[in-house]
């Protein structure tokens, strides 16, 4: 049985990690290299930073982030937010970046995905589809953090980035981020049917019990997190934070954070409750 990948999802906006709901309302929480060294060392099998302020200035600032993560962190590292064309891919990969993750410049113009698979490698590329379900139950992928509409429909879409030769999709319910009520299976379940890339479900984790979830009912092979282990890592820190000027000090000391993330966990407590579950994983 395949071993399924814990990733740690860090959005930086600036020098900081930050955390939102539904993509939005960002908060400061502190510098990414600390909670990427914390999670390094935690077990996790991959560290994903996500630029999402790279729209505003049309390129991605997280080449010194990356670089330092790099030296410290033995473990794949991708990056995404403001990748438009090839020679983006190039810096960021220059930079320590093993994979890049593409969205907004993907489904504008497709053939830019052809071209970074023909010139980088199809293990190198990785496409974020950013879901937001409607009401007629239909999901439309959105682009600049869940905020531009596209018309393009999430299922058509992630057929076509499949038949373009990316190695990874990243699938986001922009419904559920941030929220703690779990991953939103149905959506992983109908992209995961279609497709035989590796799909890694990504927004809504609260608590164990939707890992397992998302796994065994919407067949990811991988699960992107944030919330939960950025939350637990500022528990277990916070006397060493308190010394420092990164993040919204007040916020985080007011307890409010935890408040939709009913278990903050480690990403070792995770890998140890999805073994428990039958479910492999890297310890």
């Amino acid at each position: 049985m395949k071993n399924i990948r814990v990733i740690a999802r860090l959005d930086i906006k600036g020098p900081n990690l930050v955390k939102g709901i539904h993509l939005e309302g960002l908060r400061g929480l502190g510098k990414p290299e600390d909670f990427a060294q914390y999670y390094y060392e935690n077990g996790a099998d991959e560290l994903f930073y996500q630029d999402v302020v790279a729209s505003l200035y049309e390129r991605n600032s997280l080449h010194d982030i990356i670089s330092t993560t790099a030296r410290k962190s033995f473990i794949p590292l991708t990056v995404g937010g403001g990748i438009r064309n090839l020679q983006d891919i190039r810096d960021v990969l220059r930079a320590g970046a093993d994979k890049v993750c593409i969205n907004t410049a993907a489904i504008r113009n497709p053939e830019f995905i052809k071209e970074a698979v023909l010139k980088f490698g199809s293990s190198t590329i990785v496409v974020a589809i950013e879901a937001i379900k409607q009401g007629d139950g239909e999901y439309l992928a959105f682009i600049d953090n869940g905020r531009e509409y596209t018309g393009v429909e999430v299922i058509s879409w992630a057929k076509k980035i499949q038949e373009l030769g990316v190695g990874e999709v990243v699938i986001t319910s922009v419904d559920r981020e941030g929220t703690g009520m779990g991953y939103d299976v149905e959506l992983v379940k109908r992209v995961s049917e279609i497709t035989a890339i590796p799909l890694i479900a990504h927004g809504g984790a609260g608590k164990l019990k939707h890992f397992v979830d998302v796994i065994q009912k919407g067949k990811a092979d991988a699960v992107a997190i944030a919330s939960v282990i950025h939350y637990n890592f500022v528990k277990n820190n916070r006397i060493e934070m308190a010394n420092k000027t990164e993040g919204n000090t007040e916020f985080l000391e007011s307890g409010r954070h935890f408040t939709r993330i009913s278990e903050p966990v480690s990403i070792l407590e995770i890998k140890e409750y999805l073994n428990e579950h039958h479910i492999g994983c890297r310890i």
